[in-house]
């Protein structure tokens, strides 16, 4: 099984927060689809193995930027290319992310009548001084509105939410958690406001016109989504992810669980089992090398190093964790014995632990689960 990602680099406006490739002008919105239809065909055979098998497709993600600026048309243009070109399964997980913006009663409606049968929608919070110091496209009634008209004709639905905001009370991180538990909303993800170089934030706080987020801040919001969310039913699968049974991502979850997928778009990665790669991320040069039938992207081999680290990544944020067995049988004594010998230090600490043969963080340590898994990272 594998999944398909496209990468939509469109934006209404600039969010202060955001290092995603992206670009706020449409100018090359119809050269783009031609492109992303044409990567689409020129890539079609890599999913056939040497021996003739060719994996399904379990997972289509409309990623960007703003998959949602895209008519209609263009969506079920994509989606019609990739059932023409690729095998998919019967009932794949079809996802468009959105912003609230977009999301009009008629749009909604819309958007219920194609192949997405889940959206994803960027909320960020339910109050109007937090999404203007982001300057989200949206506002809060937007926000709330959004939700009630996706609620009525789709079921599987995801939101995002930003904790750690600066002058972001307890109380008011809480209310944001509980308009999306009153709205029964059964996925959510939920990030740290994180500050990446070169983004309009990073320069607002370098000017004091923001204040610098508070790591501690930060660490107390996660601490009480993790116990609003699960009283009221949902997992904890993966550190930024909530979800209510049968309501994971399964496109997320493929990636934490090493599954082959096929990254179509300008800055768009791809995985193959074995290769990494990703396409430039720049507009201009994507869709020029396409139409000339080149495929603008870097491939990097995968030394079993690398797998190790990734691996250990990806399992410690999740709930699946990482198997000591796997890492024994894929990796060797060597590096079991490295793991074990690194971990020592958390798991006296009670930042890690180990079940039934699976070694995994506990609350104490899931905040600061990244950094744990620098410090387990084989390095030469």
């Amino acid at each position: 099984m594998a999944g398909i990602y496209l990468h939509i680099p469109f934006c209404k406006q600039a969010c202060h927060y955001c290092d995603f490739h992206f670009s706020t002008s449409l100018k090359k919105k119809e050269e783009m689809i031609s492109a992303l239809r044409r990567e689409l065909f020129l890539r079609k055979d890599e999913f056939v193995s040497s021996s003739g098998v060719e994996n399904q497709i379990e997972t289509i993600y409309f990623g960007g930027g703003t998959p949602s600026v895209l008519s209609n048309k263009e969506i079920n243009m994509l989606i019609d290319e990739i059932y023409q070109l690729f095998d998919v399964v019967e009932n794949p997980e079809i996802t468009l992310e959105s912003n609230p913006d977009d999301l009009s009663a008629d749009r909604v409606k819309q958007l219920s009548e194609s192949k997405i049968n889940r959206l994803s929608i960027g909320i960020q919070s339910f109050f109007d001084e937090d999404l203007k110091m982001m300057n989200r496209a949206h506002n809060a009634t937007e926000a709330w509105n959004s939700l009630q008209e996706a609620k009525k004709y789709f079921d599987n639905i995801s939101i995002d939410l930003i904790y750690g905001i600066p002058e972001m009370t307890l109380d008011r991180w809480q209310q944001n958690v509980q308009k999306a538990l009153d709205l029964n909303i059964p996925h959510i993800s939920s990030y740290a406001l994180t500050v990446e170089p070169k983004t309009a934030l990073a320069t607002l706080i370098k000017n004091g016109k923001i204040p610098t987020p508070d790591d501690g801040v930060a660490h107390e919001h996660f601490l009480l989504l993790i116990e609003l969310l699960e009283k009221s039913g949902f997992i904890h699968y993966e550190l930024s992810n909530f979800g209510k049974p049968d309501y994971f991502s399964k496109n997320n979850s493929a990636y934490w669980l090493g599954k082959k997928y096929l990254g179509i778009g300008p800055s768009a990665h791809s995985f193959n089992g074995e290769n990494r790669s990703w396409n430039i991320a720049n507009n201009s040069l994507y869709i020029n090398a396409i139409q000339q039938d080149k495929l603008p992207s870097e491939v990097e081999t995968l030394s079993i190093k690398d797998r190790y680290n990734e691996y250990v990544m990806t399992g410690l944020r999740t709930v699946w964790g990482v198997s000591l067995e796997k890492i024994k049988d894929d990796f060797g004594s060597d590096y079991l014995a490295y793991l074990l010998k690194n971990a020592e230090v958390f798991l006296t600490n009670e930042k890690l632990i180990i079940e039934n043969t699976i070694l995994k963080t506990t609350l104490k340590g899931k905040f600061f689960c990244d950094g744990i898994a620098s410090e387990l990272f084989w390095i030469d």
